[in-house]
């Protein structure tokens, strides 16, 4: 019949189908290569209560965030070391790390920190993030804020 498409000629209609199902196909193998990829960077956060309660696999990379403890602060004897407690006014974890700690870093602020936990449930911080409240302000504006300024008639 001369309406009847032959068998090996494809219509537009299954020609825009199979594209349609390689474009999800494309977009699928690209979602699934970005994930594999993010997996080994992805850090889960803890605090201390959650680490106890639940606690993750030694050497698997974490956060652990909380308040360093007032008076948990000490600088060990190799000089660039340093030992402090994290809580979160439910535990507390020892922490320990080599390296530059952050100017806003002291006890009793916040601290994000970037590590393992070893088989003693100790935590070894590769990085430290020192948190502070929102109302801070760089010490050269804090001054320039409360200046006045009159108009003299």
């Amino acid at each position: 019949m001369a309406g009847d498409a032959e068998g090996g000629e494809v219509t537009a209609k299954n020609q825009r189908l199979m594209l349609v199902l390689l474009a999800l196909a494309a977009v699928g193998a690209a979602a699934l290569l970005a994930l594999s990829g993010l997996k080994d960077q992805a850090a889960f956060f803890y605090a201390p209560s959650d680490a106890q309660r639940d606690p993750p696999p030694p050497d698997r990379a974490v956060r652990l965030g909380g308040m360093v403890e007032k008076g948990s602060v000490r600088r060990l004897p190799d000089g660039v070391s340093i030992a402090f407690v994290v809580t979160d006014g439910r535990a507390t974890t020892p922490v320990t790390f080599s390296g530059i700690a952050p100017d806003l870093f002291r006890e009793g602020s916040g601290v994000v920190a970037e590590g393992h936990f070893t088989p003693t449930r100790a935590f070894v911080a590769t990085n430290l993030l020192a948190k502070h409240d929102e109302r801070y302000m760089p010490p050269q504006m804090a001054g320039k804020m409360h200046e006045t300024k009159t108009l003299e008639q």
